[in-house]
């Protein structure tokens, strides 16, 4: 019993711990029309801390997790058969640690390190086509339809004696469909979303974790302001992704939703902060977790200058 316990207070963990490669996100503004040729650059923070929702089944009561992640991210902006389209990397690092009573003797796993690199290529298909800088002015958003195809790689720090790791040691991949609509200065996105995960056939010394798909769905309303700020009120629905062990299944199907608020901030030409924050709606497995963020971007590219002069006559930036 105390073995599955504690793989029943890992996988709890690692259902946490592993946000960036599942359905948790709240990302507003992934599908917009961003003229060709431009990069950026971004550092962010992330702390989350809160309760674990484990297996009713197993002696584990007070489950906790805290969570600091550092990361740093590149994009480019790029055309792929005429549409705009963007590509990004994401490098994560992760200090976590987690704590529960186990018949009456508390437990605690503290570890940090590099998590797994997360790639991803969007594609605006429909109401977005592939523009210069000089272009850009002229365009009006209606509609967008895009895609992203996400890819995490298990390179990060994974030690198969321990059970709770900052990496996965496993492949996941995610699809997702954005839908876009502008009406004045405000933008509606909903984001249907499915992550599928390869096995780790190495946990907790050489046992094997399988997991089923979890389904997401993102919902966001941005109000955009003429000085260049935006704001943006999040939610996320996400289910699936119940898990087994040596082929025994566990107890931890999740079915959960978070709610969150986003606010950009420009500071001037080429650098914004954006603030973030979430909290858990409904939790049946898993984190319920509240999140509090910062990121910093810095912009730059061929033509970088002339767009941020149109944008400051028009009166969309300081």
């Amino acid at each position: 019993m105390r073995r599955a316990t504690r793989c029943g207070l890992a996988a709890a963990l690692l259902a946490c711990a592993s946000i960036p490669a599942d359905a948790q996100d709240l990302e507003p503004r992934a599908y917009v029309n961003t003229p060709i040729g431009l990069n950026f650059l971004v550092a962010g923070y992330t702390h989350s801390a809160g309760d674990v929702a484990v297996d009713p089944a197993l002696p584990l009561t007070n489950a906790k997790l805290r969570l600091d992640a550092g990361t740093v991210a590149y994009a480019r902006s790029l055309a792929i058969l005429g549409q705009s389209a963007k590509f990004d990397v994401v490098l994560p690092y992760a200090s976590m640690s987690g704590d529960a009573q186990l018949a009456g003797r508390r437990v605690q796993r503290d570890v940090a390190g590099l998590g797994d690199p997360r790639f991803r290529l969007s594609v605006n298909f429909i109401g977005a086509p592939a523009i210069t800088v000089d272009e850009y002015p002229s365009f009006r958003q209606d509609v967008i339809v895009g895609a992203s195809a996400y890819l995490w790689a298990p390179w990060g720090r994974y030690d198969a004696g321990k059970l709770v790791n900052p990496g996965t040691n496993r492949w996941a991949w995610k699809a997702e469909l954005g839908v876009s609509k502008a009406i004045g200065p405000w933008t509606l996105e909903a984001v249907p979303a499915v992550t599928f995960f390869a096995d780790n056939t190495d946990f907790a010394g050489g046992r094997t974790r399988a997991q089923d798909p979890v389904y997401s769905m993102q919902l966001h309303a941005i109000h955009a302001f003429r000085n260049g700020v935006w704001v943006a009120v999040d939610g996320t629905y996400f289910t699936g992704g119940q898990t087994s062990i040596d082929g025994e299944p566990g107890r931890d199907r999740q079915s959960n939703a978070r709610a969150g608020l986003t606010v950009a901030l420009p500071i001037d030409r080429s650098n914004s902060i954006k603030l973030y924050a979430s909290t858990g709606v409904t939790t049946r497995s898993g984190g319920d977790l509240d999140t509090l963020g910062i990121a910093w971007q810095h912009r730059w590219g061929s033509g970088f200058e002339r767009l941020a002069e149109w944008r400051r006559r028009a009166g969309w930036e300081p």
